[in-house]
This record gives C-alpha cells, sequence and structure tokens, in this order.
C-alpha cells in the first residue's frame, strides 16, 4: 500500500511539475502565423484608459495588425458597475487614436471572464466569417485561453505580449501561480467529465 501511495505522490508531482513547466513557456520563442483576427483579451481600464496589463495587450494585438499577420482586431471584456467604460470599448479607442481602421474592429462588451471573452469574441466573428484565431494576453493566461477557443471549436492560436507589464519575478509569480492553478483546475474538471 505504502508503494501505490508513493507512486501516486511521485506521479502528481511530476505532473504538476509538467504542467507548470507548460504554463511558464507556452508561446515563448514562436512567431506568430496569420490569422483572420487576433483576439485580445480584456484587462482593467482605469477611468477610460487601458491598465499597464491591458495596454501590453493592446499594443501587441495592433502590431500583429500593423505586420499584416491578422485583418482584424477583436476586443473583448465589459465593465464593472462603476466604470464608465467597458474594457472592449476603451480597446476600441486605443486602437483608433493609434491608426487602426474602424472597419478592421469588432469587439464585444459584455464579458467579465476569460471564457466569456473566448464566446463573445467567436460570436461578433460569425457574420464576418473569421475561421483563425490569434489570441493576444500575458504568456501566463495564454494555454488556458487557448485550450478555451479549442474546445468551442475555434482554431486559435496563443501570442504572447512582448509589452507584458509583469516584468518583475514579484509581479509574475502571482500572476503565474493564479495560472497555474486554472490550468490545473482546468485539467481536473476534464478528466472527471471524460
Amino acid at each position: 500500500m505504502k508503494k501505490f501511495i508513493a507512486m501516486g505522490m511521485i506521479i502528481t508531482l511530476l505532473y504538476s511539475a509538467y504542467t507548470a513547466y507548460s504554463v511558464w513557456t507556452f508561446g515563448e520563442g514562436s512567431q506568430p502565423p496569420e490569422a483572420d483576427a487576433a483576439i485580445v483579451l480584456g484587462a482593467a481600464q482605469w477611468n477610460g484608459k487601458p491598465s499597464p496589463v491591458f495596454e501590453g495587450r493592446l499594443k501587441q494585438g495592433i502590431e500583429l495588425y500593423e505586420k499584416g499577420h491578422v485583418d482584424y482586431l477583436i476586443f473583448t471584456g465589459g465593465k464593472s458597475e462603476q466604470a464608465a467604460s467597458s474594457e472592449a470599448e476603451v480597446g476600441r479607442e486605443y486602437a483608433l487614436e493609434k491608426g487602426v481602421p474602424e472597419e478592421d474592429i469588432l469587439y464585444e462588451d459584455s464579458s467579465l471572464m476569460t471564457e466569456d471573452n473566448i464566446i463573445n469574441a467567436k460570436e461578433v466573428t460569425e457574420e464576418k466569417n473569421l475561421e483563425t484565431f490569434l489570441i493576444v494576453s500575458d504568456q501566463f493566461h495564454l494555454k488556458r485561453a487557448v485550450a478555451m477557443a479549442e474546445s468551442y471549436g475555434m482554431s486559435a492560436k496563443g501570442v504572447p505580449t512582448q509589452y507584458s507589464a509583469y516584468q518583475s519575478l514579484d509581479t509574475k509569480l502571482p500572476f503565474f501561480l493564479r495560472e497555474w492553478g486554472f490550468w490545473m483546475g482546468h485539467q481536473l474538471t476534464n478528466l472527471l467529465i471524460v
């Protein structure tokens, strides 16, 4: 019995280490492919301006558009009760100020969670018949976001922002641990459903 317990603990430890590594390194070093659109996942906005985290994602999405990797930008994110604007509206205004044409911008402004960002982004793309997507977020968030998109039948790749506000270990570690926990929960949920 002790051998089974020890074996179970070793397997759990190895699996935890593997998932931690996969979240930490997801999307590292890969060149973004071409796709129909980039879905820029929302983050906080402060009085109508993007927070540093959101601005990092917006910059990366706009760069993908300017370099011809995507034809459309899709901004996501709703607003809290106290906010004057939604995250998506702030993203749209930011992109317009940077010269992105209005006709190349789509947005959904009702979601407050990553899964809803993905579901609602998919809905707003249907009339344009968009089929391939680059999901833009901070690196540790991407593995879970791409898995969600794929679970809804979307052809998606993750692109980590090169302008992330998470630069120091003090800012990276809490964000990583949160996303690692979410990823482990996502995996466990899938295992239990199967």
